[in-house]
């Protein structure tokens, strides 16, 4: 007997954390879009407690034992009450005039459960023509696909307006005013502490003049900001700031060009030429230019 309240107390106790998750998955709901999720959810779980509640009692149906829980006493009840089946004894009285072959036709009643479950489809289908059909409060597969579709559109927005298409290669200089305050905000915040409030180098190396050590032109200089040079003490920004930030600083970098600050730091590097601006037949780099100085 105690094995039997045992048993029970586990599943009882199954039964309490999938409630439990139950609870919990309502809770994610964000909004409105999420409602056909969680009910779909919901019927799913509904039916799994059912299920777990049936084969629970069905365990001990047919159990010998007298001293059964009184929630089995009630599981027969119902089982009794669900199914009206005739007894083996009394199949005589629904015995009908039909014989094929030995086997004999009873004339048993239709089990409730099984009608009870068919009033549910109609019922379900009520609520369902209602909700999907009439009144739109779930939507049908092609409302479900246009509302991912306006997702995409802003999860797009947002990525684009971050840069996250934004790469070395693809990757241009900007020169509208607005692009180039905001690369200024970023480069005193983030970049003067080593470069100077006007490129003319500290720590770091003159932005100014046309020697760079790691390559000048914007994609150079993207690259050098994002992966940083680690053995001379730059670290990588990729971190604190998205590809559009890098972009905008770069931009406002290469702006700085030709500005001749006051107390500029010695040239370092080699003089830059831009592939795209350059005649095709010279060298990129002037190699009788090249200073020799302390490289970055």
């Amino acid at each position: 007997m105690n094995k039997l309240f045992s048993s029970v107390n586990k599943r009882l106790l199954s039964l309490l954390l999938v409630i439990a998750s139950t609870g919990t998955t309502f809770a994610q709901a964000q909004d409105e879009s999420d409602l056909g999720k969680v009910f779909h959810i919901g019927v799913f779980i509904f039916f799994f407690l059912v299920f777990v509640v049936l084969l629970t009692l069905i365990s001990y149906h047919n159990s010998d034992d007298g001293k059964v829980p009184t929630l089995v006493k009630a599981w027969r009840w119902i089982n009794e009450k669900m199914t009206k089946a005739t007894p083996i004894d009394q199949e005589a009285q629904v015995m009908l005039d039909h014989d094929y072959d030995g086997i004999k036709e009873l004339d048993n009643v239709l089990p409730p459960w099984w009608k009870y479950l068919f009033y549910v489809t109609i019922v379900f289908s009520v609520i369902y023509i209602l909700n999907y059909h009439i009144t739109n409060v779930w939507a049908l597969s092609e409302g479900e696909y246009k509302e991912e579709i306006k997702l995409a559109e802003i999860q797009r927005a947002e990525l684009m307006g971050s840069g996250a298409f934004i790469t070395e290669k693809n990757v241009t200089a900007l020169t509208d005013p607005a692009s180039l305050a905001l690369g200024s905000e970023i480069f005193k915040k983030n970049c003067a502490a080593c470069h100077g409030f006007k490129g003319e180098g500290l720590v770091g190396p003159n932005m100014t003049d046309e020697f760079w050590i790691n390559g000048g032109g914007i994609k150079n200089i993207f690259r050098t900001v994002t992966n940083g040079v680690p053995e001379k003490g730059m670290l990588s920004w990729k971190a604190q700031l998205n590809p559009k930030a890098i972009q905008e600083v770069g931009s406002y970098i290469l702006s700085l060009y030709g500005t001749n600050p006051p107390n500029p730091k010695a040239p370092q590097g080699t003089k830059w030429v831009d592939v795209a601006s350059a005649d095709s037949t010279k060298a990129v780099v002037d190699s009788t230019k090249k200073i020799e100085t302390v490289k970055k």
